[in-house]
C-alpha cells in the first residue's frame, strides 16, 4: 500500500472522530432510539453515529475506488445513496416499512444489475436467465441490508462487524492485487463510533449507519466477486454471525407465523445478552465468532480456496450448535421461571 492509501485511511480516522465529537456535543437535538420491545437498553441513545462513518468513508472510496475504476462509481455509490437517505428520513421523523422495503429492494436490485453489466461486455438483461440472477443478487444484498439492522440492538456489535468485515475485505482486496485502501477507511473510521457505542453506549449507528453499511457488505462483496477478487463463498464467510443470527431468527418467526414487522427479542445475541451475558459479554462472544469467521475465511482464501465452501459449510454448524445451545438456556430459564 502507497503513503497515499494510509494517508487516506488516517484522514478517515480523524474526520469520522471530529465527527463523533460534534455529534456528541449535539446529543439533545439528534433523533433518538427511544426503548421498545425490541430494545436492550431502558433510556434514549442518540442514533446518528452513521453520520461519522460516512464522513470518513466516502471522500476515501472517491478518491481510492472500492470497485474497479472503469466501472465507475455510480454502480455503488448512487443506489448506497438512496438506501442512506430513506434510512435518515426513518430516524428523523420515520418512514413507513412498506416505503422502506421498497427503496432497499430497488435499490438493491439496480446496484446488482449495474454490477452485473459493469463486470461484462454484454448483460443478458432481457433473457430470463439474466433477470432471474439480477433479482436473486439484488434481494440478497436488500437482505445484508437489513440484517446490519436487526443485529444493531446491542452495544457494540454492528461497529465490530464493520471493523472485522470490512477490514477482511481490504486483506483480500490487497491480496488480488486490487486496492483495499476504502475498505480499510471505513473499517478505521468505525474506531471513533466505538469508543462511544462500546458498553454502555451513549450513541448507536441509527438506520442511517446500520441499513447503508449492510448494503456495502452485500454490494461491495458482489462486486469482489464479479471482478475475480475473491470467491463467492468468501463474503458470507466473513459476515456469518450476522447473516447466522438474523437469518435463522427470520426463518423461526416464519414458521410459527409470527408477524415479521413487530418488534422482537428473538434474536440469539438478544437472547444471550438476557440470559446474563449483558452488552459486555455478548460483544466479546460475538466478536469472537467474528474474528474466527473472517480469519477462517482469509486463510482459505490464501492457502485453500477449494476449502472455502467447506469452511463455510462447518461454520454454519458451528453457528447452529451455538444457537442450539442458546436456545436450551433459554428454555431451562423459561421453565424455572413459571
Amino acid at each position: 500500500m502507497t503513503g497515499d492509501g494510509w494517508a487516506a485511511i488516517a484522514a478517515a480516522f480523524a474526520a469520522s472522530g471530529a465527527v463523533v465529537v460534534v455529534l456528541a456535543r449535539l446529543a439533545r437535538r439528534l433523533p433518538l432510539d427511544v426503548p421498545n420491545d425490541r430494545s436492550l437498553h431502558v433510556r434514549a441513545v442518540p442514533r446518528a453515529g452513521g453520520y461519522a462513518l460516512w464522513a470518513g468513508f466516502l471522500p476515501v472510496a472517491l478518491w481510492f475506488p472500492p470497485v474497479p475504476a472503469a466501472w465507475g462509481a455510480a454502480v455503488w455509490a448512487l443506489p448506497w445513496l438512496a438506501v442512506a437517505l430513506v434510512s435518515a428520513a426513518d430516524d428523523a421523523r420515520g418512514v413507513a416499512a412498506r416505503v422502506r422495503l421498497v427503496v432497499h429492494c430497488a435499490a438493491a436490485i439496480g446496484c446488482a444489475g449495474a454490477l452485473w453489466h459493469a463486470s461484462r461486455d454484454a448483460m443478458p438483461l432481457f433473457e430470463p436467465a439474466g433477470i432471474a440472477t439480477i433479482m436473486l443478487l439484488g434481494l440478497a444484498i436488500a437482505w445484508s441490508a437489513n440484517l446490519f439492522n436487526f443485529m444493531d440492538g446491542s452495544d457494540g456489535l454492528a461497529g465490530a462487524m464493520a471493523l472485522v468485515g470490512f477490514g477482511a475485505y481490504g486483506v483480500a482486496a490487497q491480496a488480488a492485487g486490487a486496492s483495499g485502501v476504502a475498505f480499510f477507511a471505513l473499517a478505521a473510521a468505525t474506531l471513533p463510533f466505538l469508543a462511544v457505542n462500546r458498553p454502555h453506549a451513549t450513541m448507536f449507528l441509527g438506520d442511517v449507519g446500520a441499513v447503508p453499511l449492510g448494503f456495502l457488505a452485500g454490494a461491495f462483496g458482489l462486486a469482489g466477486i464479479l471482478a475475480g477478487d475473491w470467491p463467492a463463498w468468501f463474503p458470507p464467510l466473513v459476515f456469518l454471525p450476522f447473516i447466522a443470527d438474523a437469518s435463522v431468527t427470520l426463518a423461526r418467526r416464519l414458521l410459527r407465523g409470527a408477524p415479521l414487522a413487530v418488534a422482537h427479542r428473538e434474536h440469539y445475541y438478544q437472547r444471550l445478552n438476557q440470559l446474563g451475558a449483558g452488552h459486555a459479554g455478548t460483544l466479546a462472544a460475538y466478536v469472537a465468532a467474528m474474528v474466527a469467521s473472517a480469519t477462517t475465511a482469509l486463510a482459505c482464501l490464501a492457502f485453500a480456496p477449494a476449502l472455502g465452501v467447506i469452511a463455510l459449510g462447518g461454520a454454519t454448524v458451528v453457528c447452529f450448535i451455538l444457537f442450539a445451545a442458546i436456545d436450551r438456556q433459554w428454555r431451562t430459564r423459561s421453565l424455572a421461571s413459571r
